[in-house]
């Protein structure tokens, strides 16, 4: 959410902004804005003369009483009256003026960054930075489900039974693995002076429409019947929120965090393949990373925090890239955005298993999380970072450390967390 000075003093600026998002229906919303916030400014005139009035009104009743004018002084107290109801009816339409301005701003997008490439949607992403050689074999990488299949390591059609579609049973090594990725994540988050945390699994709704916007949480969020509570589609929702009305000192800054939590998505499985494999599921597990810091340094927390990933990835033995998000692929609330994307042997092709935000002070200002200088509070900056989400970094590494006889090559960053094991093979 956007300060509504910027509405006042440069509406052209905040069109212009739209317009780069391809978001013309929402243009309207500007000028409508605008005018409810000159009726808002108004009312308070009027109001805070009122007040004026009625106080020095009250005054001359207490100097009417001393001189013994009951008559007028009763006749005072009616004007006082009138004027308190009518004090209270401004007040009321203010609320509700003020009401309408919020709602409104929730829909008009955060201001992006200069740097984000003007495109219509993720077929205009930009691709900025390679990191390792996109190797293709010269034997054939089967489709991931099948490999884990082979070393007995999934089993959907029995999760199928319990749960159904988008949901999977992990087994033996491959559960290990999975595992083991999530631990070295945090492992090497935690080395890099990041708190770990585990955050809570649920979360209640004003802290949802404080991280994201409305039609994101339709898509995502499921909802616990009768309750004022989601379950978290990932660990920043709830690990931003933690700082909701919250003045954090300027000691505190940057507060770094990693959190590990289930992730759940309405989303479901592509037709075809996908409905077998792990790719698009509606319950997954993340390592992820948040920063809250000073404005001024979100853009150099933004490139630190992507490059992390990558790290993380290389020492995976996987290739990635780095696909900085167009103007018509950025959500609404942040100011600049990029994927790391997995190479893919066995599809030839990149597919994403990292996303990395810079939000400027949009959830700062939806949930109210200040630091305070001398001449008053202001509203911090927050970031997001995927560090590690399974299944489908588990995907890219099975693909990547693939050998031609079946089994699959355990980095060796990962090693110890599979005691000591070096390759998963297929039990005979």
């Amino acid at each position: 959410m956007i300060d509504i000075k910027l509405i006042r003093e440069n509406k052209e600026l905040v069109k212009e902004n739209i317009k780069k998002k391809f978001q013309d229906e929402k243009l309207p919303l500007v000028d409508e804005v605008y005018e409810l916030d000159k009726k808002v400014r108004e009312v308070q005139v009027q109001a805070d003369g009122l007040k004026a009035d009625k106080n020095k009104c009250s005054e001359e009743i207490g100097q009417l009483m001393r001189n013994g004018k009951k008559e007028e002084a009763e006749k005072a107290k009616e004007k006082v009256s009138a004027m308190s109801k009518e004090i209270l009816e401004l007040e009321e339409k203010q609320t509700e003026l003020t009401r309408e301005i919020h709602e409104k701003m929730l829909v008009i997008p955060q201001i992006m960054d200069e740097s984000v490439p003007i495109g219509h949607d993720d077929s205009e992403n930009v691709e900025k930075e390679r990191f390792g050689d996109a190797v293709e074999p010269s034997y054939e990488i089967p489709y991931h489900a099948d490999i884990i299949q082979n070393l007995h390591g999934m089993d959907k059609e029995a999760a199928g039974r319990t749960s159904g579609e988008g949901f999977y049973y992990l087994l033996g090594d491959i559960a290990r693995l999975h595992e083991a990725m999530l631990a070295y994540a945090r492992d090497f988050m935690i080395d890099h002076g990041f708190t770990y945390a585990i955050p809570p699994f649920m979360i209640h709704s004003d802290v949802v429409t404080g991280v994201m916007s409305f039609p994101e949480m339709e898509a995502m969020m499921y909802k616990i019947e009768g309750e004022d509570l989601y379950l978290i589609g990932t660990s920043e929702h709830s690990m931003i929120g933690k700082f909701k009305d919250q003045i954090v000192k300027k000691e505190d800054l940057p507060i770094c965090m990693t959190s590990y939590s289930p992730c759940f998505r309405k989303e479901g499985g592509s037709h075809g393949l996908e409905e077998r494999g792990l790719y698009r599921v509606h319950q997954f597990e993340k390592q992820e990373m948040i920063v809250v810091c000073e404005p001024e340094e979100s853009m150099d927390w933004y490139e630190k925090m992507w490059r992390l990933t990558v790290e993380i990835f290389r020492n995976f033995n996987i290739p990635v890239r780095q696909l900085e998000c167009c103007s018509g692929d950025l959500a609404d609330l942040k100011v600049k955005s990029c994927d790391i994307e997995a190479w893919s042997p066995r599809q030839k092709k990149y597919f994403e298993v990292a996303s990395c935000s810079n939000l400027g002070d949009a959830q700062a200002r939806r949930l109210g999380i200040r630091s305070k200088k001398e001449k008053g509070t202001y509203f911090l900056h927050t970031l997001n970072n995927t560090v590690v989400a399974t299944p489908r970094g588990l995907i890219a590494l099975i693909e990547n450390n693939y050998q031609e006889d079946g089994s699959v090559l355990i980095p060796k960053v990962l090693q110890p967390y599979m005691g000591g094991k070096e390759k998963i093979e297929s039990k005979k």
